[in-house]
């Protein structure tokens, strides 16, 4: 099975964009993976094309029409999930991540203006996600992300099955430091641990740093990990519960 994207867009020639080159372009070249645009313009019923209109209200900006939208979505819609690029949405985390990339691909909804006519949520079932607390000019940059984060995970992108065991958020934290040669450089040289060739060693100095920088720079991802080791076994609550 081939993951297939299918982006919704009002601006098409920013894709492939930075995903025809390196790991992802590769694969794209190979077909480990397709990638469509869809022109959200092409599917507006009047002669000026308009895919946009004054807020209801009142309001500053512009608001993507439902009408239009929904006409787009049908044109492609199948069994994949369809997301909505929307800073509303729930974030995207590495999980929901290695879900998407497990399964037949994506259609990417991307917003512009000032987003989109809420009835498109109610008409047609889709997924709202943000990458991230900021607003952005439109949802292209945000779904380039999205797909740059499922195609890594697809088989034989990356090369060895291992090479994104241990990144960051794979196992709830996030990754520890990194080092090559030379050995030393301006004064500092590469911790002894990581050539002393003992990899029990090496695990456990990895896993360690991994837990303080994750404890330091991200205490929201530190509970949530920390959370996580102490939860009983659901059999064990459940017997407690009796």
């Amino acid at each position: 099975m081939t993951f297939a994207a299918s982006v919704l867009t009002l601006y098409p020639e920013m894709f492939p964009g930075p995903l025809g080159v390196s790991l992802a372009g590769r694969a794209l070249a190979e077909g480990k993976w397709s990638l469509d645009t869809v022109q959200i313009r092409d599917f507006a019923t009047d002669k000026h094309r308009s895919v946009d209109d004054t807020p209801a209200g009142g309001g500053a900006g512009m608001v993507l029409r439902a009408d239009v939208l929904a006409a787009a979505i049908d044109s492609v819609a199948d069994e994949r999930p369809i997301l909505a690029l929307t800073p509303r949405g729930a974030p995207l985390t590495q999980d929901r991540v290695r879900t998407l990339a497990q399964g037949p691909g994506a259609i990417l909804l991307c917003g512009r203006f000032e987003g989109f006519d809420e009835r498109i949520f109610e008409a047609r079932a889709m997924e709202e996600v943000s990458i991230g607390d900021y607003v952005l000019s439109g949802g292209e940059m945000a779904a380039l992300v999205l797909l740059d984060a499922c195609v890594r995970l697809l088989p034989g992108v990356m090369g060895a099955a291992s090479s994104g065991d241990e990144e960051s958020f794979e196992s709830g934290l996030l990754e520890y430091p990194h080092y090559t040669r030379p050995i030393e450089w301006e004064g500092r040289t590469i911790p002894e641990v990581l050539r002393s060739g003992d990899h029990a060693k090496i695990a456990a100095w990895r896993k360690h740093e991994a837990e303080i920088v994750t404890r330091l720079r991200r205490p929201d991802l530190w509970e949530r990990h920390v959370g996580a080791r102490v939860q009983p076994p659901s059999g064990a609550r459940q017997k407690k519960d009796e």
